[in-house]
């Protein structure tokens, strides 16, 4: 018996639309990691890109459990001596692109250094309102508050 190897020619990307609000940022955002990568499909090939395309809207609407919102911080280095910066998820969501705190909690939950990791976050758009502009590629509704009743609020 031989074991299936996914060639990057039999993949067939779908697109899916996540409506964030009132969804619970870390489930929602391990189910994106998911279909990113293309763990949920069948023909799942650990070296190639067998993902999905995934848009998030309403990103603005993102809720996180217990006191995360004035609790959880986001550091970053700048470089310089003591160039340590931090920025709470309250000032990221009410800020000017409240879209990057989804980006991060995906980013995180992916392959870490890795160029196939890089090509599969490409494939995640996030939009802060209701609309996006990929009405062309008719994307499916992925229903993440359906699958568990703990991953809506």
């Amino acid at each position: 018996m031989k074991t299936y190897h996914a060639k990057p020619a039999d993949v067939q990307q779908k697109w899916y639309v996540v409506d964030a609000s009132g969804l619970i940022l870390g489930r929602m955002a391990s189910i994106i990691a998911t279909v990113l990568r293309g763990k949920h499909k069948a023909m799942y090939t650990q070296h190639i890109d067998t993902g999905d395309n995934v848009i998030v809207i309403n990103a603005e609407k993102v809720k996180l459990t217990g006191r995360k919102l004035e609790r959880k911080v986001y550091p970053w280095y700048s470089g310089y001596t003591s160039g340590l910066k931090m920025r709470a998820a309250k000032n990221i969501i009410t800020g000017k692109y409240p879209g990057r705190i989804i980006e991060m909690a995906v980013e995180r939950m992916m392959p870490k250094d890795s160029p196939l990791a890089r090509q599969q976050m490409k494939k995640l758009k996030v939009y802060a309102g209701p609309k996006h502009p990929h009405e062309a590629q008719t994307p499916e509704p992925l229903d993440i508050g359906a699958r568990n009743p703990k991953n809506k609020r």
